[in-house]
């Protein structure tokens, strides 16, 4: 089933056309017609400069999503893309520099018009416009449970955690079980409150807080004993399990049907 989803996924323009743009080069070396147009010097194979440049590609994307948590084939594909298309480019400079700036300026104009997908479908999540926001919903109501997620809206782990977190907050919401999103990208201020690092290379984005009456109670990924960050999957069953969803939302519910029987009372 998930793996239908992936292929229908694929089908829109901004995943074909990324894939067709990941793949231009070595298409074009590597079939002979338009080889011998393009470069009609060359004997149409990859030199030993081409094929180290391809060679770091893999191990930076291997890398690069297996930080991300990328588990299915489109969120892989979604955090290789940027990775991919700059080694293109990168080589269509090196094999010649007419080549290089239109394919350049075919990047920014597929990044203008084709953005990528974001998720449709339903969501119960609360965005905070910075941490006062967040303290002012704790201590309104302590008694609620709250698991909220700190990202940046432009770091790549974090765009593919969004859908997961959507889709966790449609299974799970309750009146008493909310889920809430602070940009720390945009509050600077939020990520010195809860110690997140939130630059470019940060491994704490993004970072889940489960927040019990009115205080953190766990956060994922956190550090060892040694103060050394421990690394973290954030896939859908994962969080399930590590914060026990399943427990806390069965809690949380008989909270609710005692609540009328109080008020009988």
């Amino acid at each position: 089933m998930s793996f239908q989803k992936d292929l229908r996924q694929l089908l829109k323009p901004y995943y074909w056309v990324n894939i067709l743009l990941s793949l231009t080069y070595i298409v074009c070396k590597r079939t002979s017609i338009i080889c011998n147009f393009l470069f009609p010097e060359s004997d149409c194979e990859l030199d030993t400069r081409e094929t180290e440049i391809l060679f770091f590609l893999l191990i930076v994307v291997m890398l690069r999503t297996r930080k991300a948590g990328s588990v299915t084939m489109v969120n892989y594909l979604s955090s290789s893309f940027v990775y991919t298309k700059i080694a293109n480019l990168i080589l269509w400079l090196y094999a010649d520099i007419r080549y290089g700036l239109p394919f350049g300026a075919v990047l920014i104009l597929s990044s203008l018009l084709l953005p990528e997908p974001s998720y449709s479908g339903p969501e119960y999540v609360i965005y905070f416009r910075g941490p006062e926001t967040l303290e002012q919903e704790l201590s309104h109501n302590s008694s609620t449970t709250w698991l909220v997620c700190l990202y940046a809206a432009w770091h790549p782990a974090c765009v593919t955690f969004a859908p997961v977190f959507a889709e966790l907050s449609a299974s799970y919401s309750l009146d008493n079980l909310k889920f809430g999103k602070l940009d720390v990208g945009r509050y600077p201020e939020a990520a010195k409150k809860f110690r997140i690092h939130d630059g470019p290379t940060s491994r704490q984005l993004p970072t889940v807080l489960l927040m019990v009456d009115g205080k953190e109670k766990m956060r994922r990924p956190q550090p060892d004993s040694n103060s050394k960050l421990q690394k973290f999957l954030f896939s859908k069953d994962n969080i399930k399990a590590t914060f026990d969803l399943d427990g806390i939302y069965q809690e949380c519910k008989k909270k609710l049907a005692a609540k009328p029987s109080k008020k009988t009372e």
